[in-house]
């Protein structure tokens, strides 16, 4: 890459859960020769998947080039984040080679796209591709909202109500920017589920779109890096639920950030979150616990009532063994005082 090149962007969506974090630890272990920079734009306040792409990092991909914007969804603050952290990126030396961008699993990829027309970076930066992880179970179960059943029967009760959840309409705005698919955790799916699957991605994709299978975020970067897709200059093709005056918001969903004290029994921790989901429709749950008697941090990630617990690293000197989670749920379904009763952290309410 010459200096006169423009510098190729990859921006990674997927709906909430799909393993984007996982698969930007993969490639910024085997990055193709490119020296890769990683922005990250969390959700909330607390910079888990940040943290955990700076534990992988390498000097292909040093910790100096994993950026987090917490700020809010980057397509929202263009000219205060992603711009400045654009451009701070291109000034790195040596500069990279790639950058990857890991949206908020609640992301409309368009209006981002759009952030790639400022002037300021459009004639030194293209966006190589986009590409959506789509979680082949949840896609297969057609679990576009916390209870698919529930919405489906209100909407059959009320002749009134004719538009998708928004759920549904986060997936099909991912797919339809898209320039390839990635279905992940195919083993969950099985081969039924992963014909589903393919097939209500057929159904939403405004043109014929690759789709390859991924477990654990494994896959040769030639597949989806170098794909010069020009995404930016190629928005017509890339329909959108909120194309026109309306752009895009998150008044739909909301998070809150919850400080739970060290665990003495980490199973005990997952049930709780298991239950946020099956009982209260929280939607995502992500952070990491302190465990009594370990020098580990345990990192707790969770798609609806599916939970995945794991040491990922030691405590480090002086950082203070303080558990926090992110959770994560449409508007109207998130309540601090049960969340915090559900994680044991206190009494139920009164009844009135």
């Amino acid at each position: 890459m010459t200096d006169l090149a423009k510098l190729p962007v990859t921006v990674i969506t997927g709906f909430l859960g799909s393993g984007k974090t996982t698969l930007i630890s993969q490639l910024m272990q085997n990055p193709g020769g490119r020296r890769l920079a990683v922005v990250v734009n969390e959700f909330g306040d607390v910079g888990v998947d940040g943290d955990i792409l700076k534990s992988c990092a390498i000097p292909d991909c040093p910790a100096e080039n994993i950026v987090e914007l917490a700020n809010g969804c980057i397509c929202c603050t263009v000219a205060d984040d992603f711009i400045p952290t654009i451009e701070a990126l291109m000034a790195l030396d040596p500069r990279p080679d790639h950058i990857l961008i890991e949206t908020s699993g609640l992301a409309l990829p368009k209006p981002l796209l759009k952030a790639f027309d400022w002037p300021d970076i459009r004639s030194r930066i293209t966006v190589d591709g986009v590409i959506a992880l789509a979680d082949a179970e949840a896609v297969a179960a057609g679990r576009f909202a916390p209870d698919v059943a529930a919405v489906d029967a209100q909407r059959e009760a009320d002749e009134s109500i004719d538009h998708e959840t928004p759920l549904s309409e986060v997936f099909e705005d991912q797919i339809a920017c898209a320039d390839i698919i990635l279905l992940t955790k195919p083993d969950l799916a099985g081969a039924d589920g992963l014909a589903r699957a393919r097939a209500i991605i057929a159904a939403e994709a405004p043109r014929p779109l690759p789709v390859v299978e991924v477990a654990e975020g494994v896959v040769d970067p030639r597949v989806i890096l170098g794909l010069e897709a020009a995404a930016e200059d190629d928005m017509d093709a890339r329909p959108s639920h909120h194309d026109g005056p309306h752009e895009h918001d998150h008044d739909d969903f909301e998070s809150i950030v919850v400080d739970i004290p060290e665990q003495a029994n980490p199973e005990m921790l997952v049930r709780a979150v298991e239950a946020l989901a099956k009982d209260h429709n929280i939607l995502r749950v992500k952070g990491y616990a302190a465990v009594a008697d370990k020098p580990m941090r345990l990192l707790v990630q969770a798609v609806g009532a599916r939970v995945r617990h794991q040491y990922d690293r030691p405590w480090q000197p002086g950082e203070g063994r303080q558990g926090r989670l992110v959770v994560i749920a449409e508007h109207d379904d998130i309540n601090r005082a049960t969340i915090e009763h559900v994680l044991g952290l206190r009494a139920p309410e009164p009844a009135e």
